[in-house]
């Protein structure tokens, strides 16, 4: 039985992309068997593509201690037709913030919680260029949550 990881992500810096990568690298690594991994800028993310999913990886920046408008509209366009029927699933979360992100990690953990998603792996929060050990974590993100869907 396949399974579906859904990334949904806002990348508009280098920082963020190389973050998103990373994610991405993680989650298709050869060892992951019997998941499909699909990419959705947050702008363009549909109810449909959050229903299709078994589990979700989030990515932003914070811009002025919150998400980036882009995740927070992938949200408002869709919870109340996901609202039901997500409830239970995993989710991992990545922000890029050059100052706090303590808000944009409370939004996300407001509107996860009102979706009733659970978290799958400690949230990765860099700054200015992300560091080796901020990309690796990016990796081990998109593997943890990718690695929980194909033992479900």
């Amino acid at each position: 039985m396949s399974r579906t990881l859904l990334i949904v992500h806002h990348t508009p810096s280098p920082h963020c992309q190389a973050m998103f990568e990373e994610v991405v690298r993680g989650a298709t690594d050869p060892e992951i068997e019997g998941v499909e991994v699909i990419r959705r800028a947050a702008l363009s993310v549909s109810a449909s593509d959050f229903l299709a999913a078994d589990g979700y990886v989030l990515g932003s920046p914070a811009n002025l201690g919150y998400i980036a408008g882009a995740l927070k509209h992938a949200f408002d366009s869709s919870y109340y037709q996901i609202l039901d029927s997500t409830q239970g699933r995993p989710f991992g979360l990545y922000l890029h913030a050059n100052e706090g992100a303590e808000g944009a990690v409370r939004a996300v953990d407001s509107i996860t919680a009102g979706l009733g998603w659970n978290k799958a792996a400690e949230y990765v929060i860099a700054s200015n260029k992300p560091a080796k050990n901020d990309l690796e974590a990016c990796w081990e993100l998109g593997a943890t949550v990718a690695a929980q869907l194909m033992e479900a």
